[in-house]
């Protein structure tokens, strides 16, 4: 096997922590001297028609026969099992969380999925997750063997630490991520609602187009609170004004019911910034316990309470701040997130991707 093929569904530049995966994974790969190309796959999955599915199949078929085919999981885990078993034993899935998971599905396309998803994962030669917390729940309602799953955790660039805003003005929240259902922003304002006492304001940062009936939904919850001046929905910004919002924030929130891994969390410890997250999916072990206060997902009084906890005492959080900035020095670099996925793909090619 002398390259990779990685195959990834929709448009790889769009502002989501699955796209930012894969694109660092391709440059690190270009910078370390491995073979790898980008296959572009259509944008329809996990609900392709089935004329994507044709030119899926003739995308991956074209590739050479000696190379490994990473396929993304948002493509491969909705391939039909007839798809899967014509590939068996040449991929390699990267699964950043189960379809199956995610947020607003009915049962029925919940089911489907789940079900698509158990059977193609039986036909790949190997898995690679983003967390611990994901290759569990692979090995326990997916059936993988553990032996097959290599868990390789999004890398963090080093960052300055964040300045936060003025002393005499609002607390800054930010929350960072697409308007999507599984997001929680729902959550969070319903928390916030009640604290229209406490000074602080909140910025979401995020593409607003994945969910328009959310986005819809989200602004009119914001409004009927009269919240309108309080919370800024910023949509997806580049990665200069990004940061810029994380150096200006106070504290980072993440009401998430479900996460993968939960990439903007180490983005907020890197900045050393005190964070709220909830326990939903592979976030409560993303954050570090001395740098967050947790709570379960969907709970609106409890995370309303954890914010007025923050909002109202300065120096415990000044004290998660500390933690997350300590915590910062410990956390993996892209080139090593990428060294571990080339691994599992070139197994015969370990030192050059060592």
């Amino acid at each position: 096997m002398s390259a990779i093929a990685f195959a990834i569904p929709g448009d790889i530049d769009l502002p989501t922590g699955g796209y930012a995966y894969d694109r660092r994974l391709l440059a690190e790969w270009r910078d370390m001297g491995i073979e790898a190309r980008h296959v572009a796959l259509p944008g329809s999955f996990p609900f392709p028609t089935e004329a994507d599915l044709s030119q899926t199949g003739r995308a991956i078929l074209s590739q050479p026969f000696d190379d490994t085919l990473l396929i993304d999981g948002l493509a491969y885990g909705a391939f039909p099992e007839g798809i899967a078993a014509g590939l068996a034993g040449r991929v390699v899935a990267l699964v950043h969380h189960p379809l199956a998971l995610e947020t607003g599905l009915d049962e029925q396309k919940a089911q489907q999925l789940l079900a698509r998803e158990t059977a193609a994962l039986r036909y790949t030669r190997a898995v690679v997750t983003t967390s611990p917390a994901t290759k569990q729940l692979l090995v326990r309602d997916f059936g993988v063997e553990a032996a097959r799953i290599t868990v390789a955790v999004p890398g963090v660039d080093p960052a300055p630490r964040a300045k936060g805003g003025p002393a005499d003005g609002p607390l800054r929240l930010l929350a960072v991520g697409s308007i999507v259902p599984r997001k929680g922003y729902h959550v969070l304002v319903e928390a916030l609602a009640t604290l229209r006492d406490r000074k602080w304001h909140l910025t979401i940062v995020g593409a607003d187009d994945r969910a328009p009936q959310t986005m819809r939904d989200l602004t009119d919850q914001i409004a009927a609170a009269g919240l309108t001046d309080r919370i800024l929905l910023a949509g997806a910004v580049n990665d200069t004004t990004l940061a810029a919002a994380y150096d200006r924030a106070d504290l980072f929130v993440m009401p998430s019911l479900f996460e993968g891994y939960g990439m903007v969390l180490t983005e907020a410890l890197a900045r050393g910034l005190p964070i709220i997250c909830t326990t939903g999916g592979a976030a409560a072990e993303t954050a570090p316990d001395a740098a967050a206060l947790k709570v379960a997902p969907g709970e609106a009084g409890a995370l309303a309470k954890a914010l007025a906890s923050l909002i109202d005492a300065p120096a415990q959080r000044r004290e998660l701040a500390d933690a997350a900035w300590v915590a910062a020095e410990a956390l993996p670099r892209w080139r090593d997130t990428a060294a571990i996925v080339a691994g599992v793909c070139l197994p015969d090619a370990g030192r050059k991707v060592g």
